[in-house]
């Protein structure tokens, strides 16, 4: 029955596409050959009373919330978001009771504009209601013709009336990898979506982040990617050999190799998870957890270790259904438990404390100095030393001024007299951020000795 097995992937929900043999009878629903597939290769037993229901639809609304059957409009529509060809408001959802959940919001995007944030269940589009409906169901009526109007009504947490809006639907453009250097020589790198190209496109970052000494990878909000985009990705983290581990249905386990890049992520690495990473995202990591090739800061992750196999019918409908479940190459499981952090951080402060953390460690022979609390924007620092200095010597390098979970700030020294400078940011300081001021020891006093330690205080502004 089934023709031709195509290559394991992980989509926001894990898949393995069948191709099943085309026939010359006409498109009815293949409701048996459904019924079929499902004793053959879903995860549990399914009862009796679920199989015997008289729709594709009927029948995988019995089985867990990640299986489903499609129209082939639902279905291209799936894949094309896995792979950022869409033309909609620039959401990634999830099921909810009520409707559909917002997980996370694309920069720039019609939702992002209209102010719709995380979390936010989208119950009616253009007045129809979404309750029990899958993603799949969703998307075709949330998407649209470009330029065209689509009305929701969202039901947010602590806003007693549901929000009604209007957005006019946008090509949405995300690059699946985004990277820049932030202060400190620390590479940011992160993963929207573990598409077809991420593992050229992370090979890229890496690449442009050319002197960073330490990485922080964000996989926040990350509803996953194909199976072998993640053996990929994990194969840029040193000593990590395996991806993860598989168990199917009447199989035993199954271990997948990662796939080895000739471009490293060199030196100390920080994880970025959040309730909203999943699939794909836990799977690495539960595993650079478990090899202790990162540090995961952050939140509880999702906690969906399951992988959906998908089946394509002679009419284009697809049937999706969990056939595995996902566990860590050692077997640590991740389904309905998630991957708890090594740092648990409050709330979106994920990247500042790793960024924090990264920078201290670089600062273990420094001395710290009392924090400032609640300076005003246009701060200047006073710099004060015990001896006459010569200061003349001092290069600009010589302090720094580094925004924590961002890039480093201009600044310029001017001198006071022969024991005291002024650094003074060349643009002011942004408000309700915290930065880390250090002073390096590259300074000498008259006499030519050298300071031998640097120092460094942290500065919130108000």
């Amino acid at each position: 029955m089934i023709r031709n097995q195509m290559q394991r992937f992980i989509m926001l929900f894990a898949i393995l596409l069948v191709m099943l043999p085309h026939t010359t009878t006409a498109a009815a629903e293949p409701i048996n050959e459904i019924r079929q597939l499902i004793k053959d290769y879903y995860i549990d037993d399914v009862p009796e009373s679920v199989l015997s229901r008289s729709t594709g639809k009927e029948i995988t609304n019995g089985l867990d919330p990640h299986s489903a059957y499609m129209s082939k409009t639902e279905y291209e529509a799936f894949i094309n978001g896995i792979e950022q060809r869409i033309v909609g408001i620039g959401v990634v959802l999830e099921e909810s009771s009520n409707g559909i959940k917002v997980i996370s919001v694309i920069t720039d995007g019609p939702a992002f504009k209209a102010g719709i944030i995380a979390g936010d269940v989208i119950t009616h589009v253009d007045g129809k209601s979404l309750k029990g409906k899958t993603v799949q169901a969703a998307v075709p009526l949330i998407s649209g013709k470009e330029n065209t109007a689509v009305s929701l009504t969202i039901e947010r947490e602590k806003t007693e009336r549901p929000i009604e809006m209007t957005l006019r639907r946008a090509e949405i453009h995300l690059p699946t990898v985004e990277s820049e250097m932030l202060g400190g020589d620390i590479g940011y790198i992160r993963l929207n979506s573990f598409a077809t190209d991420s593992g050229k496109e992370m090979a890229n970052a890496i690449r442009s982040l050319e002197g960073a000494d330490r990485f922080i990878v964000d996989i926040r909000y990350n509803g996953g990617g194909y199976i072998t985009a993640a053996q990929e990705i994990a194969g840029f983290f040193p000593g990590v050999e395996q991806a993860f581990q598989l168990r199917e249905k009447h199989k035993k386990p199954a271990i997948y190799p990662s796939v080895n890049q000739k471009q490293k992520i060199i030196g100390p690495v920080s994880l970025l998870v959040n309730e909203f990473s999943a699939s794909a995202s836990e799977m690495l990591a539960v595993n650079l957890k478990e090899e202790e090739a990162a540090i995961l800061y952050g939140e509880k992750t999702y906690g969906k270790g399951t992988m959906q196999s998908m089946f394509e019918f002679n009419d284009g409908s697809v049937l999706k259904m969990t056939t595995a479940r996902f566990y860590s190459p050692k077997g640590i499981p991740v389904d309905k438990v998630g991957v708890s952090p090594d740092v648990v951080t409050q709330k979106d402060e994920e990247l500042t404390t790793a960024h924090y953390d990264h920078l201290i460690a670089k600062l273990q022979d420094y001395t710290a100095f009392p924090s400032l609390e609640n300076v005003k924007t246009t701060k200047r620092f006073t710099v004060s030393m015990t001896k006459e200095m010569e200061w003349r010597q001092l290069g600009r390098q010589a302090v720094q001024l580094i925004e924590v979970g961002g890039k480093e700030s201009s600044v310029r020294i001017e001198v006071k007299d022969g024991k005291t400078i002024e650094v003074i940011p060349e643009s002011p300081l942004l408000s309700g951020k915290k930065y880390v001021l250090i002073i390096h020891p590259a300074w000498k006093d008259k006499t030519g000795k050298a300071i031998k330690k640097g120092i460094y205080l942290d500065v919130t502004v108000k």
